[in-house]
């Protein structure tokens, strides 16, 4: 039988944030819904993944950024606010298990023993309202989200993982959340979008939803293309994606080398090499791996009217090897997250929600990694 010691151990209680803070108390007392789910709970799969994610994770170090710009719950007046670590990992859930809305987020963490168990949250206290959710992934900022993936990366470096010696480098199309318009519509839209009447319904109220103006037009494989395009780095050691960009469709993959580079210096091991296909090939990358002693991996181009040599080819087929971590990424997201399709109709949203992907993956991985 499981004695009252026992369940206490397997059910740690969330730490209230000190202070004066204005925070719901997560701590959990049992109640006899905890105990009746009990008997199943340690063959629940979902809940012995999510533990060892929790296992390996410094939550609070991830708190204390989250903090600096959530200002919700600092005041000891008002409603008290659900701690910030808590909602994140609600929008992680999300990620997870493909769950498309947050109405349906909230239908699941009421639903599911594993998702209370993850977030600490007692059996029979009901989970937080979707419009929280949505409420808390808009007061964040992409400046957040780097500092929050840098963190979770510096913490994976701190026990033992090499992580962006190499990095490599590509791109993807992502369609529009909203129908295709033509160039010359799209235009006629933001020219009135810019208006103060552009922003006001018919009741001249502010527009909730709208469509798509951030998304372009491209051409692909001979195929036209409405939407946007992720920019991605990847480890090429583990698979951590190290960097996310967010652009409308028809911008060029080559400038967003030195970006993704940039970014991706999550460590202080220092970058050794960066891999990219022959849509990077150029002057300009060339000169910015070679003035940050970075070695060159980007696929050499055939110029006009000059074939490559066979050392050319040969040097392709080897980088072509190691790059497929990124296209690795780009796969799986786009088979269990529908990456290939934006979830909002705003570039700012659609970048902090590639973010919250890179996270997510990120935690799968390193779980992966450091439990084998």
């Amino acid at each position: 039988y499981l004695t009252f010691n026992y369940l206490r151990a397997i059910i740690p209680p969330n730490s209230r944030p000190g202070g004066t803070m204005s925070f719901k108390n997560m701590q959990s007392n049992l109640t006899f819904a905890d105990i009746s789910l009990f008997a199943s709970i340690e063959k629940n799969r979902a809940i012995q993944r999510m533990e060892q994610i929790n296992a390996i994770v410094d939550w609070p170090r991830i708190e204390n950024l989250l903090m600096r710009s959530y200002p919700v719950g600092k005041s000891a007046r008002g409603k008290e606010a659900y701690p910030p670590v808590l909602l994140m990992k609600c929008l992680l859930l999300q990620q997870w298990f493909h769950i498309d809305s947050d109405p349906e987020l909230e239908t699941q963490i009421n639903d599911r023993a594993s998702f209370k168990k993850f977030l600490g949250l007692p059996f029979d206290d009901p989970a937080p309202d979707h419009s929280t959710f949505s409420r808390f992934r808009g007061r964040f900022s992409k400046d957040t989200m780097r500092l929050v993936n840098n963190e979770l990366l510096s913490q994976f470096a701190a026990k033992g993982l090499t992580i962006n010696e190499g990095i490599a480098i590509d791109a993807r199309l992502v369609q529009s959340a909203s129908h295709p318009i033509g160039k010359e519509k799209l235009e006629e839209e933001k020219q009135k979008r810019n208006t103060p009447e552009g922003n006001l319904d018919k009741n001249g109220n502010i527009i909730k939803f709208s469509r798509d103006l951030d998304s372009d037009w491209t051409i692909k494989n001979d195929a036209p293309h409405f939407g946007l395009k992720e920019h991605a780095a990847v480890d090429t050691n583990y698979g951590f994606v190290l960097a996310t960009e967010m652009t409308p469709a028809s911008h060029h993959d080559s400038p967003y080398l030195p970006l993704c580079v940039a970014r991706s210096g999550h460590t202080k091991t220092p970058i050794k090499k960066v891999y990219a296909d022959k849509g990077y090939f150029g002057k300009n990358n060339r000169e910015f791996l070679h003035m940050n002693n970075i070695a060159d991996g980007i696929m050499t181009k055939a110029s006009r009217g000059t074939e490559l040599t066979p050392f050319e080819k040969e040097r392709n087929k080897a980088i072509s090897k190691i790059r497929y971590k990124v296209e690795q990424y780009f796969g799986l997201s786009h088979l269990h997250n529908n990456a290939f399709r934006a979830r909002f109709t705003r570039l700012i949203k659609n970048a902090i929600d590639a973010l919250f992907r890179q996270m997510a993956f990120n935690l799968l991985r390193g779980t992966k990694v450091l439990t084998a």
